[in-house]
């Protein structure tokens, strides 16, 4: 979440913000937390002058009762000032809760490098590389090579489950767990720590990454407990350190986590429902850095190359995009999404997004880190990307390494791994 002092001393540039990522009425969200700011100070001062209050009446009360004297009057004035003083704090409390909801709605600021735009088609296209395939054949899509060549079943999933499963079979089940021993042995050669983490999370942690409580309806809930199916890896592996104060010497620290991923996809409904792109479950390596507020946009920039170069050694064309005011996620301050090339759709496909959320998410879950030099605690800055959603590589792999007779070639980076 935004700092409250932040948003205190400078309305106009968190104001700015809002406008900019096409926030409804941002003067008045600005004015309405600052509104409520003024009554807590408010509600702290008079409960301070109570409390004064009372604990003089109590040094009053003592000195009369040893000098055997009447503290009757003062007695029933302890009592009144006590009652006050409960109201005060029920009062606090309530517009306390209040200024945190309203935190908890607010988006994160935006980086000065994030372009203005209301949609992906105002997103700014940074780099291209390597050379689209060219087919003298039709290309087919994966679906209709996997479905032809026995490798993804999606009719029996539809009967196991329902619709956006699949049964992922033979080579393509073995290309999969060969690209994610490949991304992890990648990315731990880059310094990244690995780490399988728990598949559950509680609602403190997606609280904490801001997935609750704006995009409740997105997660699968278990029903009766505080217990729901993670969405990424970016939820439990952020939430590790939440609650902890880490010392400066640990950052940056890095994971490359593997999960599988479980999305209700609730809103997208007959937008990418064949094939693996938007499935309820899939398997992704995620990426999660922990930095120093002045290293962090550094550590974006290494942490997109760490994953653009898992391509690059797969031999995928691919572009990086800076997404744009309106295309942005909702915590995060500056984001890229990596696209690789899809032949059948003749159009790139996300299949990485690299985002640093500054302080937002660390303020959420209180990590928190002490200075070397001046012992100072504060919010760390924390960032992740895919490196990479492994469904989407096995899409990219099998379209753009197609053969005319409904095969497709393995790249050799993969193949030892087969």
């Amino acid at each position: 979440m935004l700092d409250l002092k932040l948003i205190s001393s400078q309305p106009e540039l968190v104001q700015a913000s809002l406008k900019k990522r096409g926030f409804k009425d941002p003067k008045e969200a600005v004015e309405a937390i600052l509104v409520l700011d003024k009554k807590r100070k408010e509600g702290i001062q008079a409960g301070e002058v109570l409390k004064q209050q009372r604990n003089e009446a109590s040094i009053q009360i003592a000195k009369l009762k040893k000098e055997k004297g009447d503290a009757t009057a003062l007695l029933e004035k302890m009592k009144s000032v006590a009652d006050e003083i409960k109201k005060t704090d029920d009062l606090l409390s309530v517009v306390q809760q209040e200024i945190n909801t309203r935190l908890l709605e607010m988006p994160n600021l935006l980086d000065a490098a994030v372009p203005e735009g209301t949609s992906a088609e105002q997103n700014k296209v940074v780099k291209s590389w390597g050379e689209k395939p060219q087919f003298n054949f039709e290309p087919k899509s994966h679906f209709d090579l996997g479905e032809k060549l026995g490798i993804l079943d999606f009719e029996r999933a539809g009967k196991v489950t329902g619709a956006r499963f699949t049964f992922v079979r033979g080579l393509a089940a073995e290309l999969e767990l060969a690209l994610i021993q490949f991304m992890v042995k990648h990315h731990r050669s880059r310094g990244y720590e690995a780490i399988i983490p728990p598949f559950i999370v509680n609602s403190a942690s997606l609280q904490g990454t801001g997935q609750f409580p704006k995009f409740k309806e997105d997660v699968f809930h278990l029903e009766g407990t505080d217990y729901h199916l993670i969405p990424t890896a970016e939820v439990p592996v952020t939430n590790y350190f939440r609650d902890e104060i880490l010392e400066e010497s640990l950052l940056p620290k890095k994971f490359v986590a593997y999960s599988p991923c479980f999305r209700s996809e609730a809103g997208s409904y007959g937008k990418d429902t064949k094939g693996l792109k938007r499935q309820h479950q899939f398997n992704k390596v995620e990426l999660v850095k922990f930095a120093r507020p002045e290293q962090s946009m550094q550590e974006l920039e290494s942490l997109l190359g760490d994953a653009e170069a898992i391509l690059q050694s797969l031999g995928l064309a691919y572009r990086v995009v800076l997404l744009c005011a309106g295309d942005i996620g909702f915590g995060s301050a500056k984001t890229y999404d990596i696209e690789v090339w899809s032949p059948f759709a003749n159009a790139y496909m996300e299949i990485s997004s690299c985002s640093n959320f500054g302080d937002y998410q660390a303020r959420r879950a209180q990590i928190r880190y002490r200075e070397a030099s001046t012992k100072k605690v504060q919010p760390v800055h924390t960032l992740n990307g895919s490196g990479l959603a492994v469904g989407r590589t096995l899409i990219a792999i099998m379209e753009n390494f197609q053969k005319a007779d409904g095969t497709f070639t393995i790249p050799a980076a993969l193949q030892p791994y087969l």
